[in-house]
């Protein structure tokens, strides 16, 4: 009697799994090769950098230019809304009021909680630097200083 024919069928299947896994992991790792560094390439793929700024302003515009750009956004929002079924906004009264609130933009100095969180990280700088032997940073300034640079990350 041949071998196969004596064989149990549980027998056969565990043989036959014993064999198969290790020709299939075998036959896949050689398929797929280097196919995970291909992920995201491709005709339609981005494969450079974006350019980072300078730091400075992107476009530099007039003043005019952005009170009247303002004033279009007012004017279009004043507009939706009448669509809407809405009161019509004073165009005038929000491009003033929009105007005297954005003198400087909005400053990351002026949220107590931030400034505090800064304040507790610059103070335990000043322990480790203590604990180094180094000389403490001036704690305000330090502050200041950084969020300047917050403010500044995206420019």
């Amino acid at each position: 009697m041949p071998l196969l024919a004596s064989l149990q069928l549980g027998t056969i299947f565990i043989i036959v799994v014993l064999i198969a896994l290790p020709v299939g992991a075998l036959v896949f790792a050689m398929g797929a090769g280097n196919a995970l560094e291909k992920i995201g390439k491709g005709d339609f793929a981005m494969e450079q950098d974006f350019p980072q700024s300078s730091g400075g302003p992107v476009h530099g515009i007039s003043a005019e230019v952005r009170e009247e750009e303002i004033r279009q956004m007012v004017q279009a929002r004043s507009d939706r809304a009448v669509a809407k079924g809405r009161q019509a906004l004073d165009v005038e009264a929000e491009v003033d009021k929009l105007l005297a609130t954005d003198v400087g933009g909005p400053s990351l100095g002026d949220d107590r909680a931030l400034r505090e969180e800064v304040r507790q990280l610059v103070v335990a700088r000043n322990e480790r630097r203590e604990r180094q032997g180094k000389e403490p940073l001036d704690v305000e300034s330090e502050i200041d200083r950084q969020l300047r640079d917050l403010e500044n990350l995206g420019q």
